[in-house]
């Protein structure tokens, strides 16, 4: 195998009917893994590629994240992998945010994370080469303006991620995440669409990334590769930053 070769691996991944999900679901089975989504739509999206699977729940729903999970393993015969990216985004402030937000937000980023994990681990605990790859984000490590609680759900999620590494130690399950700084990507492009000037906007959001432009999914499809392929294999509890540079550099302004 090469670093980041997944050749005969058994992946599950959630939320991948578009955006980073997709691109990390078409960059697994790039790389040789066999690859089943988990997506909240009730039918196959049309996007998606004939080589991968599908199986439909939403991660909010205990029964129906078993019943999903325990058939994709059933479409793969076991897991190996599993990544973690189904998630909602939220913007306001603290003083902003209801309850319902709160409630919303946090069941399916968090909850729902640890749903589709614990479902998944017993199948993962029977591979040699078990892997889980969280979607945390920028958001969990540097103070964004009105982001208050999807900012808490992905501290969440990255605290998540060291505990359940920390667990997994003895089950042989390695568990890392991806922090993506703001990426090109169907929920961003709807926050575009609805600002007053969606050019400054997008220029604003492109700024605030040191090297000057909005991440791709495909970058962020690179970095869970890595972590999920057996090249890995010393990494667990860490996360990686696909963000420009924006969680540690401090530039000048360009002039």
């Amino acid at each position: 195998m090469t670093v980041a070769s997944l050749d005969g691996l058994r992946a599950l991944v959630t939320g991948g009917a578009s955006g980073i999900g997709l691109a990390i679901a078409t960059a697994f089975a790039a790389e040789g893994a066999r690859v089943v989504v988990l997506d909240r739509a009730k039918d196959r999206p049309s996007g998606l590629p004939e080589t991968i699977g599908f199986v439909s729940a939403d991660v909010t729903d205990d029964a129906g994240v078993r019943a999903a999970v325990s058939a994709a393993a059933g479409q793969l015969g076991g897991l190996d992998l599993l990544v973690n990216n189904a998630g909602i985004g939220a913007q306001g402030s603290v003083a902003d945010a209801t309850d319902d937000e709160w409630h919303s937000v946090l069941d399916v980023n968090v909850v729902g994370t640890a749903r589709v994990s614990r479902a998944a681990w017993p199948f993962l605990q029977a591979s040699p080469h078990a892997a889980v790859v969280n979607t945390s984000s920028i958001a969990s490590t540097a103070g964004l303006p009105q982001r208050a609680v999807y900012s808490a759900s992905k501290g969440a999620v990255s605290a998540l991620t060291r505990a359940m590494a920390a667990d997994g130690m003895a089950d042989g399950i390695r568990v890392n995440a991806v922090n993506p700084g703001t990426a090109d990507t169907p929920w961003v492009g709807r926050l575009l669409d609805a600002a007053d000037d969606p050019a400054a906007e997008r220029a604003a959001l492109e700024a605030r990334q040191p090297h000057g432009r909005l991440v791709s999914a495909e970058e962020v499809a690179h970095a869970a590769v890595y972590l999920a392929s057996p090249g890995a294999g010393s990494t667990t509890g860490a996360e990686i930053a696909v963000d420009g540079g924006m969680a540690g550099l401090r530039l000048r302004p360009r002039s």
